[in-house]
């Protein structure tokens, strides 16, 4: 199941970690992928893994806060593959500093890579998206990459979760106007726990220096003892779920969060 036989999808900041998971899973599961990113060299060594596997890929440098590159992104999908049924706004960054501590260029960065880059993707993806619904039974996809920061509050890094909680409430309301527009575009979003990625190290970084230590891996341990399941998750853990809700096995979810964190908020 999860197949995406015919589909094309773009997502962005998808040269490693959790987006370049994603795309490998995408491209097994049948889909053309165009992968964006700042990280050219990274971004091209995926694609090479991709186009080497038998998939089928291709690369474009997308830093996710300009219009023009979100344009050049979009453009490719379509003039190479054909169309563009998915969207994956996966691009994020983490600065790890409490409010009195961040500076306010630190915080503009923190939203235009989080916030503004989400709400590009979606406008400028969207006329793509609309016309790929069109021929589709259960129409295009959006996913986006929000947190368990945005579902519940964080006394560490509470500038990251106003971050996400606004990428959360987006979601839910696109999902709204495009339903109401009759656009058949879905846009879900997926909420990862403590990822074992470059950023899941970075929030390991910034604990230990909040305690005043530099043992990361005390961190790492005690962030793994509050995991219910026992473990942290992998990359593969959340292109899996992206993977379902960009297929049509998600056709009816519209508006919904879906959580991976290994049961951290149910506690």
């Amino acid at each position: 199941m999860s197949r995406l036989d015919g589909k094309v999808a773009l997502i962005s900041g998808a040269a490693r970690g959790i987006g370049g998971e994603t795309a490998q899973l995408m491209a097994k599961a049948g889909a053309k992928v165009v992968i964006g990113d700042v990280l050219d060299e990274q971004g091209r060594q995926t694609v090479a893994a991709i186009n080497g596997a038998g998939g089928q890929a291709d690369y474009v440098h997308l830093d996710v806060t300009k219009e023009v590159d979100w344009t050049a992104a979009v453009d490719l999908a379509v003039s190479k593959f054909g169309k563009l049924d998915i969207l994956v706004n996966n691009a994020g960054v983490f600065i790890g500093k409490g409010i009195e501590e961040i500076s306010l260029a630190e915080w503009e960065k923190l939203v235009a890579v989080n916030m503004t880059g989400v709400f590009l993707g979606t406008r400028l993806a969207a006329p793509a998206l609309r016309e790929a619904a069109r021929t589709s039974e259960h129409g295009s996809a959006i996913v986006n990459l929000a947190s368990i920061a945005g579902i519940v509050g964080s006394q560490l890094d509470p500038l990251y979760s106003m971050t996400k909680g606004g990428v959360t409430l987006f979601t839910k309301s696109a999902a709204l106007e495009f339903g109401r527009k009759g656009y058949r575009i879905r846009v879900n979003s997926i909420h990862p726990g403590i990822i074992q990625t470059d950023m899941g190290e970075q929030t390991f970084v910034s604990r230990a220096r909040r305690t005043g230590s530099n043992d990361t891996a005390a961190v790492r341990q005690t962030v793994t003892d509050t995991v219910p399941w026992g473990r942290l998750g992998v990359p593969a853990d959340i292109a899996k779920g992206i993977v379902f809700l960009a297929s049509d096995d998600a056709g009816y979810m519209n508006g919904a969060g879906l959580v991976v964190d290994g049961g951290v908020t149910a506690t």
